[in-house]
């Protein structure tokens, strides 16, 4: 896709927000239905990309991914009339008798870039709240999850108003292109890096951005916990999606007596998760591509305590 390509697309959902297209709530409720029909109808076609995206078992994908956003969509539409209703506002004594309101009003075109390691629910938890707020959407999968991002671009323009809902597909260079262009609001989700990238973008027209970056997600545990209960908690989170979630757990506190009492229950829990073996379990989802991999590999040498093998 060349950047005339993508300038024509972003001018054509301008055109579509300029023209009152996306104003209208019933819009609105036609388009998260759109998203959750969407889901529902190609459930196992999502199941599959995610599959050859990150090896993810059936069930994760449907808890972390598909169901969180059939909930955004519900909850979106039991709100949506009251979101949307000008809500009156209190007027100093000066200004009587008049009277105020606070009326909320679309943004604009939106554009909403998503990572790789929860490739549905990270693109379209953003979009669903995009398309509440009546605005058009750009949607831009994550290039590393591209199985995934195949069908967002072969489903969306069954489901969604095309006028005002697009996907771009492809990498740094398609990206860049979008970057350039000036948008009314930019969604972000993955790292530091690329977000400073993305916020010198929306700097040069003034574009408010928001960026779901990642952090670091410590773990606590006393003696006043069942150290066995928490271990399996912990396993859980830590290696759910591989591992590959900004919220899993880093590192354990705790004093000595403790982390030596644990730790042997959370290789336990490992095992009993995913076998001897990891490699060959079906429920365990694999790092998303050799340059992930060397990188994780590289840590192995630090010092760093892995465990679960």
């Amino acid at each position: 896709m060349t950047s005339d390509d993508i300038a024509g697309i972003v001018a054509e959902r301008r055109r579509a927000f300029e023209a009152g297209i996306t104003k209208p709530l019933a819009w609105r409720r036609q388009q998260l239905n759109g998203i959750r029909r969407m889901l529902e109808d190609h459930s196992a076609e999502f199941e599959a990309a995610v599959a050859a995206d990150l090896h993810r078992n059936p069930t994760e994908t449907q808890l972390a991914d598909v169901n969180v956003v059939l909930s955004e969509v519900a909850h979106a539409l039991r709100h949506l009339k009251s979101w949307a209703a000008p809500k009156r506002a209190s007027l100093p004594l000066a200004l009587q008798p008049a009277k105020g309101w606070v009326v909320r009003e679309p943004l604009g075109v939106a554009l909403v870039i998503a990572p790789w390691n929860y490739p549905i629910q990270l693109l379209l938890g953003p979009v669903v709240a995009a398309i509440a707020a009546g605005n058009a959407v750009v949607m831009k999968p994550s290039e590393l999850a591209p199985a995934t991002s195949a069908v967002f671009a072969k489903l969306v323009p069954d489901y969604l108003d095309a006028r005002a809902v697009a996907v771009v597909e492809g990498a740094v260079e398609e990206t860049t292109a979008l970057l350039a262009k000036r948008f009314d609001h930019i969604f972000y989700t993955g790292g530091a890096r690329v977000g400073r990238i993305v916020a010198e973008a929306a700097a040069k027209h003034l574009t408010p951005i928001t960026l779901e970056l990642g952090g670091k997600s410590p773990v606590y545990v006393d003696d006043s916990v069942h150290l066995e209960t928490a271990a399996r908690r912990i396993a859980w989170g830590k290696y759910f999606n591989a591992g590959q979630t900004c919220v899993a757990p880093d590192y354990l506190l705790g004093t000595r007596e403790v982390l030596d009492a644990v730790v042997p229950l959370i290789e336990k829990a490992v095992r009993e998760f995913y076998g001897s073996d990891p490699q060959a379990s079906g429920d365990y989802a694999r790092i998303v591509n050799p340059g992930r991999f060397d990188a994780l590999a590289g840590m192995l040498g630090d010092g760093t305590a892995v465990l679960g093998g």
